[in-house]
C-alpha cells in the first residue's frame, strides 16, 4: 500500500497523497509537483504553485519561506479547507516548517488511515476510498492527530 511521499506536499501545504483526483482509479492526478500533463487543470494554473516567492533559488519550496506568507491566496485556501475538509494549510506549513516534512509526513499517515482497512483516506470525502468506512472527522481525524499522544 503505498504512503505519503515528500513529492506530494504542494507550496502550499496541501498534501496531494490526500486528494481525491490523485486517489482516482481512472485518470489519477500525479499531485501538484508533477509534470503538466499529469496533473488536473486548476493544479496545472494554481498560482500559488507559480508564486515567483516559491520559485526563487534558495527557496524552501514551502509558503512559508515568503516573507509576504500569509498572503491573501494561502489565506483563502485555508478557510476553504477548514470549513470544507477539516485541513488547515497554514496547521499544515507551520508543522512542517517546525518539525520538517518527514515528521509531518508520519503525522500525516497516522490521522489519515482508514480505522477498517488501513486506507488512505480523502481529505475531500468522508469514506475511505478503498472500502467505502465512513470517516467521521471529528473522532477520527482529532483523536489519532498525534497531539494528544502522551
Amino acid at each position: 500500500m503505498e504512503g505519503m511521499k515528500h513529492e506530494l506536499l504542494g507550496p502550499c501545504g496541501m498534501n496531494c497523497r490526500l486528494c481525491i483526483a490523485y486517489q482516482r482509479k481512472v485518470k489519477p492526478c500525479g499531485g501538484c509537483m508533477s509534470a503538466p500533463a499529469d496533473k488536473q487543470s486548476q493544479c496545472r494554473n494554481c498560482l500559488i504553485k507559480k508564486c515567483e516567492a516559491i520559485l526563487k533559488e534558495g527557496s524552501s519550496g514551502f509558503c512559508y519561506s515568503c516573507g509576504e506568507y500569509p498572503c491573501k491566496r494561502i489565506m483563502d485556501l485555508d478557510i476553504r479547507y477548514r470549513t470544507r475538509y477539516h485541513m488547515s494549510m497554514t496547521d499544515n506549513l507551520m508543522h512542517i516548517k517546525e518539525h520538517g516534512s518527514k515528521e509531518f509526513l508520519l503525522r500525516e499517515d497516522k490521522r489519515w488511515r482508514c480505522k477498517k482497512c488501513g486506507g488512505i483516506i480523502s481529505v475531500h470525502t468522508a469514506k475511505c476510498p478503498n472500502c467505502s468506512a465512513p470517516f467521521d472527522f471529528e473522532e477520527d481525524l482529532y483523536v489519532r492527530s498525534g497531539d494528544n499522544d502522551e
